[in-house]
């Protein structure tokens, strides 16, 4: 467990940043709460007493050196990530501790890999971007699924939730990626990230019971188009989402998440079932669970414990978790909190 850790939250009164910092607690960490609204700030960190609360912001250097000091390691909850990906990487880099994020933003994901490979390798410690439901679930399933395949053709990854009620996070990071390419979507073929204007087609997906067959969104493209390839030798990535999601997803004024348990849980359900494809043969490994949120704490937490631990396959650099962990191991070790079902 976390052993008294300290662990910084950036983004710590945000809709996942309070599952991050409820998972560190339970898992023995100590997590400091930062962000940048001092009042919201204020407002999180009295009902959370005995947790140190220091204000930040990423236009403000000096601000993230004093909120990291004395930490172990660093977790970004804070979108968009455009925004805050890069200076607290750098924070995190002149404090040589590791950082995590939960960006689904496919830029800011292409952006930290671009420019953090070579100075987390410096600096001796480990950048991970996208460890949350998008990026970093579909990768570790994937890469299970890969088992002792070197290359692949094809890796499919399809997303089939109850529903998609966006937090204002998810909100915000989806206009300034769509911002960034111009309006145009994306897509991971022939090796490489090809913007296109293509309508995106309605397919017909089998997801495993009881979920059954679904139509879903073709070529709804999420950050796995960044995790997978980083690592694994597969021409072909393509994400697909479940047309009731995308509706939710694309209402004028889309509802917020409303929790429904003691966790803080909303009612939506997901499963994400990959599928890698080697010539003829085909691998397929499957997660559900609740909440596609409140799951990215322990996803995060999780990969925190690793790090902090030595239970990786490499010391420092960005990496994505399928390059970074044992996956089966990992994937086994969320069984509080997801199902998960893999290749024998």
């Amino acid at each position: 467990m976390g052993s008294g850790q300290t662990v910084v939250v950036f983004g710590a009164y945000g809709h996942t940043g309070r599952f991050m910092v409820a998972e560190l607690v339970e898992r023995g960490f100590v997590p400091v709460l930062v962000g940048r609204d001092a009042d919201k700030l204020r407002t999180f960190a009295q009902a959370h007493p005995g947790l140190e609360a220091r204000q930040a912001s990423a236009d403000d250097a000096a601000s993230l050196d004093r909120a990291l000091a004395g930490a172990a390691a660093v977790i970004n909850a804070a979108g968009p990530f455009h925004a805050t990906g890069g200076p607290v990487i750098e924070a995190a880099l002149r404090a040589g501790i590791p950082y995590l994020d939960v960006a689904a933003e496919i830029e800011a994901n292409l952006d930290t890999f671009a420019h953090f490979a070579d100075r987390a390798r410096e600096a001796g410690t480990v950048v991970l971007p996208a460890m949350a439901f998008y990026g970093g679930l579909g990768d570790l399933l994937a890469t299970a699924a890969m088992g002792d395949w070197t290359t692949a053709d094809e890796v499919r990854i399809a997303y089939g939730l109850s529903s998609w009620h966006p937090t204002t996070g998810t909100l915000a990071s989806g206009a300034v990626s769509s911002e960034r390419r111009g309006g145009r979507r994306l897509r991971y073929t022939a090796g490489r990230l090809q913007q296109h204007d293509d309508a995106l087609p309605t397919l017909q997906w089998s997801f495993p019971a009881p979920l059954g067959p679904q139509p879903v969104i073709g070529e709804f493209t999420m950050a796995d188009v960044v995790t997978v390839p980083s690592h694994l030798a597969v021409p072909e990535v393509r994400t697909y989402m479940s047309a009731v999601a995308a509706a939710d997803l694309a209402a004028p004024g889309a509802a917020a998440p409303t929790p429904v348990d003691e966790r803080g849980r909303s009612a939506q359900t997901f499963v994400v079932d990959v599928r890698v494809r080697n010539a003829d043969a085909e691998r397929r490994a499957v997660a559900s669970g609740q909440d596609i949120y409140a799951v990215s704490a322990p996803l995060a937490v999780e990969a925190l414990t690793r790090i902090l631990t030595g239970r990786t396959r490499l010391s420092s650099g960005v990496a994505s978790a399928g390059a970074l962990f044992d996956a089966p191991d990992f994937l086994r070790a969320l069984a509080a909190h997801v199902k998960v079902e893999l290749p024998t």
